[in-house]
């Protein structure tokens, strides 16, 4: 082999990898989350798994395809702040030069930060984000891993039902109470469109805002109207406030039935204790989740960082890795050649699928078709609080019989 040769060989190797990422070094996530502000537990619960996922492709040799790239993620803080999160979608893909977007786990963040995205042609990858609306803005750059809100709501009011009838206990009034935000409003209209097919009495419909310091006045309100069973939207701060609060009040309810968010952030019993016990929440996933390598991850991150993942940080962790699929499928950054990979996921194996359902495949809008959840029950069976799995009845932890309606406490 002549020295032209032996020049032109890694040449054109390193010219078919620069002509499709400008001569980058890193294949760069840009990652909006709320890092300060009201959900900034969550935030950085996302944070976390996302590095740990990022760990281990770039030490498994990172993305082959691309010559063995290495994901490098950078984050922006969007304050659970639209406009934050807007300007930094802007910052990320003109001055970071990004090759993907993900977050922003606010859905009031996320709707209008996919339309930057959209704007430039930049793939967005939404963990966990459940308005609606994320997915029906005809957008094509957009792909949402987690189970929408409709789904959330749908499934919370097929558990109810199944509960009525396991336990012999009919419920006929309900109320609704939930952060003001886009999320807690979504949740609520679903509520109330499903309330009224199942032939439910809505006895309080109170929207509030989570950065509320006194939820008193709300308590009260709920007290008087009596409900059989109340429905939360909550973020960590607010949910802490208004279950001590609930407490504190002696309100006797036969369930209430969180909307994961505040009440499955990790903070939340350690905040509010005994106070805890009994409630149900639903999510995309517990720690008891009978799915290869759930256990092994759970510890990993619990070593890493002190307590559990929640269903938000499964969701952000898996994220990272349909990314790393997509990337490897496309051989390529170039926005269009990533989203083509994209839309032709089909994930149903590897380290990242340790979620409660089967399969990551996004529809025409760019909705995981797969996604789905289960409710859990905050309860102590003789080793303090945990969350125990107990919907849908075939995915219930062996053992568990949950309780239902509520003991008076």
């Amino acid at each position: 082999m002549n020295i032209l040769q032996k020049i032109a060989v890694p040449v054109v190797a390193f010219s078919m990898l620069a002509g499709t990422s400008a001569f980058a070094e890193n294949v760069k996530i840009g990652n909006i989350e709320p890092m300060s502000g009201p959900s900034a537990s969550l935030g950085q619960q996302g944070k976390a798994a996302r590095e740990m996922a990022v760990e281990e492709i770039n030490a498994a040799g990172g993305i082959k395809s691309l010559g063995g790239m290495k994901l490098e993620l950078i984050y922006a803080d969007s304050e659970s702040k639209p406009e934050k999160g807007v300007a930094e979608a802007e910052r990320l893909i003109n001055t970071e030069k990004v090759h993907l977007l993900t977050g922003c786990w606010n859905s009031a963040v996320t709707y209008p930060t996919t339309a930057v995205a959209e704007r430039y042609g930049i793939p967005f990858v939404v963990p966990v984000s459940v308005a609606d609306k994320i997915t029906e803005q005809g957008f094509k750059t957009v792909f949402r891993i987690a189970a929408k809100d409709s789904w959330w709501t749908r499934d919370q009011f097929a558990f109810l039902k199944d509960m009525q009838a396991e336990f012999n206990t009919p419920v006929k009034k309900l109320a609704f109470v939930y952060e003001n935000g886009d999320w807690g409003t979504g949740f609520a209209a679903q509520w109330k469109k499903l309330a009224e097919e199942g032939g439910y009495e809505v006895v309080l419909d109170e929207p509030y805002p989570s950065t509320s310091t006194d939820l008193s006045p709300v308590v009260q309100k709920i007290k008087r109207a009596k409900p059989d069973v109340l429905l939360l939207t909550s973020n960590a701060a607010d949910a802490i406030l208004l279950t001590n609060t609930l407490a504190e009040y002696n309100v006797q309810l036969k369930a209430i039935i969180g909307s994961g968010g505040g009440h499955a952030d990790p903070s939340f019993m350690k905040a509010v204790g005994k106070n805890a016990a009994q409630i149900f929440d639903i999510g995309e996933w517990e720690t008891d989740v009978n799915k290869p390598g759930a256990k092994e991850a759970n510890e990993k991150y619990k070593a890493k960082y002190g307590q559990n993942l929640s269903g938000e940080a499964v969701d952000a962790y898996l994220a990272i890795y349909v990314i790393a699929d997509a990337l490897e499928r496309a051989g390529s950054l170039e926005p269009a050649k990533i989203l083509e990979a994209l839309r032709a996921t089909d994930l149903s194996s590897g380290p990242g699928m340790i979620v409660g359902y089967d399969k990551v495949a996004f529809d025409e809008t760019g909705q995981n078709k797969h996604a789905a959840l289960v409710i859990v029950q905050v309860n102590d069976t003789g080793n303090g609080l945990e969350r125990i799995t107990v919907w849908p009845k075939n995915a219930r932890r062996a053992g568990y019989t949950p309780v239902f309606p509520m003991a008076v406490k």
